[in-house]
């Protein structure tokens, strides 16, 4: 890419119906991207995020797949292209997070976990390897609590230490492409995902962390993916923190 312009580019945002997804997804659809916002099981956020995308002069498309099935998530590669053209940017944002210290979690539960997480990635991530265009960036969203080291985390900081290993091997994978791939580790982030089962003292305890004295907001998470699938081509095999300062 030797301008930094995003006119006809194209990009494909998994976990796009809700949180940090949505947002990215809107972001992009707002900054000119040609975007389909993909979701599992919130359709309705999904076509609420494409008219946003469509009420700010953008073209958008809803898409259902689950991410760790790599015959639907072809299909949707397929029809991202068969719809805008091609494909620039991937913006991988899908993923589970249910919570339970390590001797109590039920090892269904884990392989679900990684299931959506990490397979996600690995599926997700080899149709993007494959079909971006020259140009193009990989972004996928990995999480602080690899560092930070919660309790009741293990098995989602687990996948989350993986998506970081295959974000970082991939970028050396594709020398020579000018395909960037980087991954962005949010800190506490004002989502549904965030919120689910926990009570106000611990939300608060969780946001008065940071030197910010703040959660984080979808749109902190967006302003950087925006820059990761445009104008950062500089920035690639990176793992970038986004947590407002929060330390281990």
């Amino acid at each position: 890419m030797t301008e930094n312009t995003t006119a006809g580019r194209v990009a494909i945002v998994t976990g796009g119906s809700s949180g940090i997804g949505r947002e990215a997804a809107v972001r992009l659809g707002r900054d000119g991207y040609a975007v389909a916002i993909v979701y599992v099981g919130g359709q309705a956020g999904a076509e609420e995020a494409v008219k946003e995308v469509e009420q700010a002069g953008g073209r958008a498309i809803a898409v259902q797949a689950d991410v760790a099935d790599e015959t639907a998530v072809a299909a949707l590669f397929d029809r991202t292209e068969q719809e805008f053209g091609g494909i620039d940017v991937v913006v991988h944002a899908a993923g589970i997070m249910p919570l339970a210290p390590l001797a109590d979690l039920d090892l269904e539960v884990f392989d679900r976990i990684v299931r959506t997480n990490l397979r996600g990635t690995f599926v997700v991530d080899q149709q993007a390897v494959r079909r971006l265009r020259t140009g193009g960036a990989l972004i996928n969203i990995s999480s602080s609590l690899t560092k930070l080291a919660r309790p009741n985390y293990s098995a989602y900081s687990a996948t989350k230490g993986g998506v970081e290993a295959i974000t970082l091997i991939l970028a050396r994978e594709l020398r020579g492409r000018d395909v960037t791939v980087n991954a962005v580790a949010p800190g506490p982030t004002a989502t549904a995902l965030f919120f689910d089962g926990k009570s106000q003292e611990l939300i608060d305890r969780i946001a008065a962390e940071p030197p910010l004295e703040r959660l984080g907001q979808p749109s902190d998470i967006a302003e950087i993916i925006a820059f990761l699938a445009g104008p950062a081509r500089w920035i690639n095999g990176q793992l970038i923190y986004a947590n407002g300062g929060s330390a281990a």
